[in-house]
């Protein structure tokens, strides 16, 4: 019972951030401050993305013992759509939390556009019609 409340809880931090991500997306052609905030609101979707699969995926039976694993197994059980996405999601993610290089702050921010928020999109819909 607590799994499930777990997975549940976590589902309402992601939604907090999916959500400031989304509006942040809005801005058409975002300034230089507002492509960092893009990237920072993606990071913390995607970290809670990760670990509401981890914990939804431990709910149903699974081990999971990191983002990748996480992936993987989301992937095989059919929760996530395309997992080489989520993949270069998790590889980007980690490149933009120990760098800032403004072309590559351009690069991630169309990732984020056109790969990375419809698949944060796909599991929020998923998950949010599981969620009680």
């Amino acid at each position: 019972m607590t799994d499930d409340i777990r997975w549940q809880q976590r589902f309402s931090n992601y939604e907090k951030a999916f959500l400031l991500l989304e509006r942040a997306l809005t801005i058409a052609t975002p300034s230089e401050v507002e492509r960092g905030g893009i990237i920072q609101f993606y990071e913390m979707a995607f970290e809670l993305a990760w670990k509401l699969i981890k914990d939804y995926l431990e709910l149903l039976g699974y081990t999971v013992n990191s983002p990748r694993d996480a992936i993987k197994q989301a992937f095989q059980a059919e929760l996530l759509d395309d997992g080489q996405v989520w993949m270069d999601a998790l590889s980007d993610s980690n490149l933009t939390t120990h760098t800032y290089d403004e072309n590559k702050a351009i690069e991630v921010v169309g990732k984020i556009r056109s790969h990375y928020f419809p698949a944060l999109q796909q599991l929020y819909r998923r998950l949010g019609s599981e969620k009680k």
